[in-house]
């Protein structure tokens, strides 16, 4: 089975490709774009429902060009295209430009929308066409002040029941961590706030207490009704998180709970004879929803084996961090191995990381490089061995060279092939959290390699997302946490 094929053979899905566009452009017809995962329930019911009804088949066939792209695969079309989650279930002109759309359809819906959007596209073809994306507008300039921040950051706590911003609730990490450092400056109020949410997290439903390993979110701001996909770096995060808060605090059950986590990662996730990990594990509700006495002995739940370079790396820092905790050399040699194995199915001298190794994946994501840079750096600080640091300073200079936004700074979300500029990908984006962690991992190569000009694009980038940092919500953490690693207090 391809990455692109689905549980429904019916529709004839075109990869995301110049070919498909020019293919709308040639035969006159509008786009039906499905951006969908592997690890979500919602898709795979449109899949088996909506897409495997033959005559929604047909008209799809007949009077759309259908394409498909895995978001996991493609986070940069994800970035752009999202309707409001997964499935988005998206209509485009022949150059890319939204028509309309959302996410999940119905079958019983399916015909009508269908139906509309194609009787739309006729009478506004000519226009359609034509259409030209244009650029983001201009950023603000101001720049936020540091302590106002924080209160803002930590406004949006949830006091009855822990954990940051609304429903959906989402385990974020970099308040926490924002937390848990001002915390160590006397700050009860901090400590609060990270204990808390672990407690919540970690002891609630958001964390699966049968195979462990958290889930990717919960569906109420309780951390009730859990999302039960798994994510390798939600877990990773989490990981690392819990680990830190059980030194910083010398809370046991942190440190117990960290260990949980690894379980269920090397357990479930990690190939253990070649090392690596999968991206995430599926979710299953028939499963969890059967309820725990009926679970024992059951067969695993699938997997999908795709070592994506930005995780991987993610959790290759998390395991070096966690084998240093724990005094685990065989775990450390496990995370050095699995580093290594990701970056010989994925780098390529001069070309940056590609986001999966094996072919056919995109190369040039910002994602990947910076967390590779900063699992290299992890893999130095542990072994010091210096092919590390200079892999982690190879990463960063084609960064730089491909990324880089010379006139205002920071870094884009990937490179900009032109042959690759179709739809809304030629509309370049510069990702505020991306770019915060960007900063950190720079600083870091600037000490390791001694090379001061890494300082000098962390101190640019910085200032080219401060401006942005006061309407990100719980988010801005990540800002303030670049802050403090320049050495702003």
């Amino acid at each position: 089975m391809t990455r692109l094929e689905v549980l429904s053979c019916d529709v004839e899905w075109l990869p995301w490709s110049a070919g498909a566009f020019a293919r709308a452009r040639t035969e006159g017809k509008p786009v039906l774009f499905s951006l969908a995962a592997r690890w979500c329930p919602s898709c795979r019911l449109m899949d088996t429902t909506t897409y495997a009804d033959p005559q929604i088949a047909t008209t799809i066939n007949r009077r759309f060009v259908p394409v498909r792209a895995d978001v996991d695969d493609r986070p940069d079309l994800g970035e752009r295209y999202s309707l409001g989650g997964w499935p988005t279930t998206a209509f485009l002109t022949s150059a890319g430009a939204i028509l309309g759309g959302g996410t999940f359809v119905a079958v019983d819906r399916m015909g009508a929308v269908l139906e509309q959007v194609s009787a739309a596209f006729a009478a506004h073809h000519d226009t359609a066409a034509n259409d030209r994306l244009e650029p983001a507008a201009a950023a603000p300039t101001t720049r936020p002040d540091p302590a106002a921040l924080r209160e803002q950051v930590f406004g949006t706590f949830d006091h009855a029941h822990g954990g940051f911003g609304g429903e959906p609730k989402f385990p974020l990490v970099a308040p926490l961590r924002l937390a848990l450092e001002l915390s160590s400056d006397a700050a009860p109020d901090c400590r609060a706030m990270v204990e808390s949410t672990l407690d919540a997290m970690g002891w609630g439903a958001l964390y699966d207490d049968v195979d462990g390993g958290f889930f990717r979110c919960a569906a109420d701001r309780r951390w009730q009704r859990p999302r039960t996909e798994k994510m390798l770096d939600t877990n990773a995060a989490l990981l690392r998180l819990y680990l830190d808060a059980g030194a910083a605090y010398g809370v046991g059950r942190f440190t117990e709970r960290a260990a949980d986590v690894l379980r269920y990662v090397q357990t479930w996730l990690a190939d253990p004879v070649d090392g690596g990990w999968a991206g995430s594990q599926h979710a299953d509700d028939t499963y969890y929803a059967a309820g725990a006495a009926t679970r024992a002995g059951r067969t695993p739940p699938p997997v999908g084996r795709i070592f994506y370079a930005d995780a991987n790396a993610d959790m290759a820092s998390a395991a070096l961090h966690a084998a240093a905790v724990f005094g685990d050399d065989g775990l450390r040699d496990f995370a050095l191995k699995s580093l290594e194995r990701v970056l010989l199915a994925c780098y390529k001298p001069g070309a940056g990381v590609a986001h999966a190794g094996g072919g056919g994946y995109v190369r040039g994501l910002l994602a990947d490089q910076v967390a590779m840079v900063a699992a290299n750096l992890d893999a130095f600080d542990t072994t010091d061995n210096v092919v590390y640091e200079m892999m982690a300073e190879e990463i960063a200079r084609y960064a730089v060279r491909t990324m880089w936004d010379e006139t205002a700074g920071g870094f884009y979300d990937r490179a900009d092939p032109e042959d690759e500029r179709i739809g809304l990908l030629g509309c370049r984006l510069k990702p505020f959290v991306l770019n915060c962690t960007m900063t950190r991992a720079l600083r870091r190569l600037a000490a390791a390699s001694g090379d001061n000009e890494f300082t000098s694009f962390a101190d640019r980038t910085l200032a080219a997302v401060a401006p942005l940092a006061a309407a990100q919500g719980p988010l801005a953490a990540d800002y303030l946490l670049a802050v403090r690693a320049a050495g702003v207090r």
